[in-house]
């Protein structure tokens, strides 16, 4: 029940810190946003990193570290710059489908696969497509309507991975994995941002959320390290891929976003079939 606890607790965190990061985006560069968010995750870390949070001599949880930490950059950024130019109802949904890499990694592990989960994830599939079908039909913004969509299955694919690094390295050591995961994401942030020649430029205003998107993202991931060291993989990775929900209802709540009916079906499978996963495993 903790990891379960812990599972859902990381969800409603990275639903927040999404919501957070694609609202501030479409104000001040994803870059920005992206670079000043992963220092100050980075630097909540540090003072744990220094007290010898970080074991080098575990190679395994270091190695997973690094994976998960370019997976989970490339997967963030492509979620916040969906989210800065798309619908997040529907942007969101899609990106939790990457939670099919740990249960896929999972059942192979040796979790139980039933006919209630095969539905579960045909049910989140099928979803998808109905969410996004309006979006790719769209003859008004061809390319334009497509980027949030395609820049969504990125961050699914990213996501997916880097949970699973994150568990894979969890197994030997939680805050090793963690703190380096952190470290190797900022470290990939900054090279873009260089890579493009793009100075930092944030509004007063704005600085306060592009910090806490780091510090609750970071929060969330330490939370579902320590959720898989206590739960079957499979199970806690659906639990925690249920942010959409959380994305979904404050986009509807403070940004008045409106989901034609197909695509509100489609979201809606989305989480049914979600939360048929969740049950059956």
């Amino acid at each position: 029940m903790t990891a379960l606890v812990l599972a859902l607790s990381a969800s409603v965190l990275f639903g927040v810190g999404d919501f957070l990061g694609g609202t501030v985006s479409r104000r001040i560069p994803v870059t920005t946003v992206l670079v000043l968010s992963q220092l100050a995750a980075v630097l909540v870390l540090l003072p744990g990193a220094l007290s010898g949070g970080i074991d080098l001599s575990s190679p395994g949880a270091v190695a997973w570290g690094v994976a998960a930490g370019v997976a989970g950059a490339v997967a963030i950024g492509s979620l916040f710059q969906a989210l800065a130019s798309g619908i997040m109802g529907v942007v969101a949904p899609i990106s939790a489908l990457g939670v099919l890499v740990p249960v896929g990694a999972g059942l192979l592990d040796g979790d139980r696969f039933g006919v209630a989960l095969a539905i579960g994830l045909v049910v989140a599939v099928v979803g998808s497509v109905l969410a996004t079908g309006p979006e790719l039909r769209r003859d008004d913004a061809s390319r334009a309507s497509r980027r949030p969509i395609v820049l969504a299955f990125v961050a699914a694919v990213g996501f997916g991975s880097a949970n699973l690094c994150i568990a894979r390295g969890s197994a030997a050591d939680v805050s090793t994995t963690v703190r380096v995961a952190a470290v190797t994401s900022l470290v990939v942030y900054a090279a873009a941002t260089l890579v493009a020649r793009r100075q930092p430029v944030v509004i007063a205003r704005d600085l306060p959320w592009v910090l806490g998107v780091g510090v609750i993202g970071i929060a969330g991931m330490l939370l579902f390290a320590t959720a898989t060291r206590g739960g079957s993989l499979s199970v806690v990775a659906v639990l925690a891929a249920l942010y959409p929900a959380v994305t979904a209802a404050l986009g509807w709540r403070f940004l008045g976003e409106r989901l034609r009916r197909v695509q509100i079906v489609g979201v809606a499978s989305v989480f049914i079939g979600v939360a048929i996963v969740a049950g059956s495993s």
